[in-house]
């Protein structure tokens, strides 16, 4: 544990736009170097990422620009699906959700063939997207306009379940396709069974407005949020309010993500403020924050798919923090 907690990033990799959003693929890209994608103002940048803790010829961090797709608007959410990868024929395909209310998805072998499906049918802003994980072929969403919706490939709504307000964040079980967890800002967060698209499980918060929530994909008994200015977890086998909750921000916090790598450390941003948007690193054994970062003006948060790092957006900017397990 350092003596000073609070630090610069780690890593800085330079971009040439606002960067909105920013995720590592969860995924094996079949190479050593992980894939990242980040959104900016006209474009989504699909790029390769290898760390020094990974390779010791590498100074720091290598990223390497795989390419650039016009988007033509802001970028609002990003998701990755488990079909792209680098090895044998390169696939790249991800889904992106812009402030016109449609999903925009994306495939393209890095050569000649690129292509954008369009889909259609939110009547509102989407917050968040995410693919079935171990196949890829369907993706759900959730919206202001109170739904959480499944789609497949082609762009056809298979699913659309009505909530009780705003979707703010969806996750999909790594094993159990039919599982889902939604939730909502008003503080439910609910398991839905999509065959018979019920929901089977609630958790709440006991706190409003809900602004973002994560499973814990390495245990999923484990869900964590940020409502308010505090992060709460729950353990879901045990009660559906908080096992743990504590302050976290001054002002409001805006985003929670598990680590991919080790099932007691998550990461919170704060909202940006004035001058910088905070970066909290925490550790379930620990009562503060193992590690404090800031960025000017913050957005997104991804964690690397096996290292303890993560990676927040910046004025044309990644910044990247390492942290001990």
């Amino acid at each position: 544990m350092q003596e000073d907690s609070s630090r610069g990033a780690s890593y800085t990799v330079a971009c040439d736009d606002y960067v909105h959003v920013v995720e590592f693929s969860p995924f094996d890209s079949g190479t050593p170097a992980s894939l990242l994608a980040y959104g900016g103002n006209q474009y989504v940048v699909v790029g390769t990422c290898l760390f020094q803790e990974e390779d010791v010829e590498v100074e720091g961090v290598e990223f390497t620009v795989l390419r650039a797709f016009h988007h033509g608007l802001r970028v609002d959410a990003l998701a990755w699906s488990p079909e792209s990868r680098l090895d044998r024929i390169p696939t790249i395909r991800f889904c992106t959700a812009a402030a016109d209310r449609k999903l925009r998805l994306l495939t393209s072998d890095l050569h000649n063939r690129h292509e954008v499906k369009v889909m259609e049918g939110h009547s509102s802003y989407i917050n968040q997207l995410v693919f079935e994980p171990t196949e890829g072929k369907q993706i759900a969403s959730v919206s202001d306009d109170h739904t959480c919706r499944v789609w497949d490939l082609e762009g056809n709504e298979t699913v659309a379940l009505r909530l009780r307000s705003p979707g703010i964040s969806v996750c999909w079980h790594p094993e159990e396709v039919f599982k889902l967890m939604v939730a909502e800002k008003k503080g439910t967060i609910r398991f839905y069974d999509l065959v018979t698209q019920q929901a089977i499980l609630s958790l709440d918060c006991g706190q409003s407005p809900l602004m973002s929530a994560d499973w814990c994909l390495t245990n999923t008994i484990k869900v964590g949020a940020v409502a308010g200015s505090d992060w709460l977890i729950w353990d879901i086998t045990r009660s559906s309010y908080p096992q743990e909750k504590r302050p976290a921000h001054i002002a409001k916090a805006r985003l929670f993500k598990w680590s991919r790598a080790n099932e007691n450390l998550f990461s919170t941003t704060g909202c940006p403020g004035k001058i910088s948007s905070q970066l909290l690193i925490h550790h379930l054994g620990h009562p503060q924050p193992v590690m404090i970062g800031s960025a000017t003006v913050g957005a997104g948060l991804s964690w690397h798919r096996t290292l303890p790092l993560c990676v927040i957006g910046g004025d044309r900017k990644l910044l990247f923090w390492m942290t001990e397990m």
